[in-house]
C-alpha cells in the first residue's frame, strides 16, 4: 500500500513530456493564446511618459552679519540647514504639488487625488548616489504632462524656497531694526557724556603715553563690541525663529544642551582660541600667520557646535516637518551661541580688567577720560556693525536667494517612446503564464492517464 501511494506521488517526467507532446496542439494553443492576450493588453493599456528634471542643493551658508567667522561663531543659518532629504520631502508637500493637482483635468472631481496619494502615483524623487543633486521624474499620459509635472514641481518648490528665505530674512531685519535703535542711543548717550566730560574737564587729547596705553586696550574693546554685536545679532535671530515656530515650544533647555559635557567642552575650548586671539592681537595684524590660524581654529571649532547641537536636536526631535525641525536646530543653535558669546564676553572683561590695573598710575581725570572715550568706541562700533548687517540681509532678501538651482529643465519625452506599458516585459510575462498553465495542463493530462 506504501509503495502505491509512493509511486502515485511520483512524477514520471518522461511519460509527461510525452503526453504534452500528444497533446501539443493544445500546448501550444495555451501558451500562444496567453502570448497573444498580454500582448493585446499592452497594446490596450494607456500610454505612460516620463520626464525628468535635475536640481543642485546649495549650502548657501546665509548669516545673519554677512561674515563666514560671525556665522560659524554664532552657530546660525538664516536659512536654514535643509538636508537633501528635508529638500525630498518638502517636494512631495501640498504646497507645491495642490497647484500641479488643481491644473490637471480629471474625468471625477471625487476621485482627485490629495499630495500624498499624487506623490505616489505620478512622481518618483531620488537623491542621485548620495550626492547634492535631486532627480525629479514625473510620470504623465501624455509627454507634455510629464513635462509639465517635473516642472512645475522643481519650479513650485524654488518658489516655496524664495518665499521662506525671504521671510526669513524679512524677521531677521525687522529684529536687528529694534537692535539698531538701541544701539543708536546708547552711542549717543556715549559720545553725549564724553563731549560733556571733554568741556568741563578742558581735555581734548590725552598725552603720549595715555595714547600707547589706549591702543594697547583696543584689542579688548573691539573683541567686547564683537561680542555684544554677536549677542544682540543672535537674540535677533532667536525671536525670529521663535516668531515662525509659533506656538511650538522648544529650545536648548528641553534637550540640557547647554549642559551636555561635549557641548560645554567645545564651548570651553572656543573662550580659551578667543582669548589665545585677543593675546595675539595686542602684538599682530590680521594678516599674521598665527592670527590667520587662530581664527581658522574657531571657525572650525563654532562648526563643530553647531554639528554636535544639530545632531543632539535630530535625535530627540522626530515629530515635526523637515522644516519645523530645522527651525527648531536654529533656535538651539541660537541659545547655545548666546551662551557662548557670554561665557566670551565674561572671560574677556576678566582679562580687560586686569590689563586695566596698569592704567592706575594716570591722574583720575585722564582715567576717565580713556574711559568714555573707549565706551564711545565701542557702542559706536556696535551700532556700525548692526546697521551693516541689517543691510546685508536687506540685499539678501532683495537676491531671493534660493537653496537649489536647476541643472537640467525637464525633458519633453518622444511621443513614440512611452515609459509604459512596457510591451515586450508584458508580452514575456504571458508567455511565461502560458507555459505554466501549458504545464498544469499536461500534469492533468498525466494525472487522468494514470
Amino acid at each position: 500500500m506504501e509503495n502505491k501511494l509512493q509511486q502515485e506521488d511520483t512524477i514520471d517526467l518522461g511519460k509527461l513530456a510525452q503526453i504534452a507532446i500528444e497533446h501539443k496542439k493544445e500546448v501550444f494553443s495555451i501558451i500562444a493564446g496567453c502570448t497573444i492576450v498580454a500582448a493585446g493588453i499592452s497594446f490596450v493599456l494607456p500610454k505612460q511618459y516620463e520626464s525628468t528634471t535635475l536640481v543642485q542643493t546649495i549650502s548657501a551658508g546665509k548669516d545673519i552679519g554677512g561674515a563666514t567667522a560671525m556665522a560659524s561663531m554664532m552657530g546660525i543659518d538664516a536659512g536654514g540647514s535643509s538636508s537633501t532629504t528635508s529638500y525630498i520631502e518638502l517636494m512631495k508637500s501640498r504646497r507645491v504639488l495642490n497647484p500641479i493637482i488643481n491644473s490637471m483635468e480629471w474625468e471625477d472631481e471625487k476621485k482627485k487625488p490629495d499630495a500624498d496619494d499624487f506623490a505616489k502615483k505620478y512622481l518618483d524623487i531620488k537623491n542621485t548616489k548620495q550626492t547634492n543633486l535631486i532627480t525629479i521624474t514625473a510620470k504623465g499620459k501624455t509627454p507634455e504632462e510629464a513635462q509639465m509635472i517635473s516642472q512645475e514641481v522643481a519650479d513650485n518648490f524654488l518658489k516655496l524656497q524664495t518665499d521662506k528665505n525671504q521671510q526669513t530674512q524679512s524677521f531677521l531685519v525687522k529684529f536687528l531694526e529694534e537692535r539698531i535703535d538701541e544701539a543708536k542711543k546708547d552711542a549717543e548717550d556715549a559720545r553725549e557724556k564724553f563731549a560733556q566730560y571733554q568741556q568741563e574737564h578742558k581735555i581734548y587729547s590725552p598725552d603720549e603715553q595715555a595714547r600707547s596705553t589706549v591702543s594697547k586696550m583696543n584689542a579688548f574693546d573691539e573683541a567686547l563690541g564683537n561680542m555684544q554685536v554677536q549677542q544682540k545679532a543672535t537674540q535677533a535671530k532667536l525671536a525670529a525663529v521663535s516668531a515662525k515656530l509659533g506656538d511650538i515650544r522648544s529650545s536648548s533647555q528641553n534637550y540640557n544642551i547647554n549642559d551636555n559635557e561635549i557641548v560645554k567642552g567645545l564651548r570651553n575650548q572656543i573662550v580659551s582660541a578667543q582669548l589665545e586671539l585677543l593675546n595675539l592681537r595686542e602684538h599682530y595684524t590680521e594678516e599674521h600667520p598665527e592670527v590667520i590660524s587662530v581664527k581658522e581654529k574657531i571657525t572650525k571649532l563654532n562648526q563643530n557646535l553647531t554639528n554636535e547641537v544639530n545632531t543632539m536636536v535630530a535625535s530627540k526631535y522626530t515629530t515635526l516637518n523637515p522644516t519645523q525641525a530645522d527651525l527648531v536646530k536654529d533656535q538651539a543653535n541660537a541659545e547655545v551661541s548666546m551662551a557662548v558669546a557670554k561665557a566670551s564676553e565674561e572671560a574677556i572683561q576678566a582679562r580687560k580688567n586686569e590689563k586695566e590695573k596698569e592704567l592706575e598710575g594716570f591722574p583720575k581725570d585722564v582715567l576717565e577720560y580713556m574711559n568714555l572715550q573707549r565706551d564711545t568706541n565701542i557702542k559706536e562700533q556696535i551700532y556700525t556693525n548692526l546697521v551693516r548687517q541689517a543691510e546685508d540681509n536687506k540685499i539678501k532678501e532683495a537676491m531671493e536667494s534660493m537653496d537649489i538651482q536647476i541643472i537640467d529643465a525637464a525633458n519633453l519625452p518622444d511621443e513614440d517612446k512611452p515609459s509604459a506599458p512596457k510591451k515586450k516585459l508584458i508580452t514575456a510575462i504571458g508567455l511565461v503564464i502560458g507555459c505554466m498553465l501549458a504545464f498544469v495542463y499536461s500534469l492533468v493530462c498525466y494525472k487522468r492517464e494514470n
